[in-house]
């Protein structure tokens, strides 16, 4: 019987079903989207949206907070980029949209990433005055001294 058991096992013991989702979280912190299965979409998407929750809320505490479920680099992509983008949104940081299924084993496959997209900001280039570039001196050819051919002893 499963008693007390929650969420999907997804065929791993408890060690590697921590490891896989600490890494499928921290790819999606990083690279704001991730392409994976659906039940592993599933599996880590409320675990995701509690993390933005707590770095939004407890800005002091949140890196002891998210340092079990993420990396150093992650930890601070959440609390300077990614939880101040949802300071006004409730819940619902992410959307899974899918894909399709996978050739090899027919699984469906998701892409998870976050509702709101980062804010790009473009400043325009200006133009700086070129100053005119010298033409470098030029350096005369050494001539080369004929060389003689010793003559060789004949013994």
């Amino acid at each position: 019987m499963r008693k007390n058991v929650f969420g999907k096992q997804l065929k791993r013991d408890k060690n590697e079903r921590a490891a896989l989702f600490k890494s499928l979280m921290t790819s999606l912190v990083l690279n704001e989207s991730i392409k994976t299965t659906e039940a592993k979409a599933k599996a880590i998407r409320g675990e995701v949206e509690k993390l933005v929750t707590r770095a939004k809320k407890e800005k002091n505490l949140a890196k002891r907070l998210l340092g079990k479920r993420l990396s150093p680099v992650a930890i601070e992509k959440m609390i300077n980029s990614i939880a101040p983008r949802f300071a006004n949104r409730q819940g619902g940081y992410t959307r899974t949209i899918r894909l399709g299924k996978r050739f090899g084993d027919d699984s469906q496959v998701v892409l998870l990433e976050w509702v709101e997209k980062a804010k790009i900001e473009i400043t325009p280039v200006t133009k700086k005055p070129t100053t005119p570039v010298k033409a470098p001196a030029k350096v005369k050819p050494t001539q080369k001294k004929p060389v003689r051919k010793s003559k060789e002893t004949k013994k």
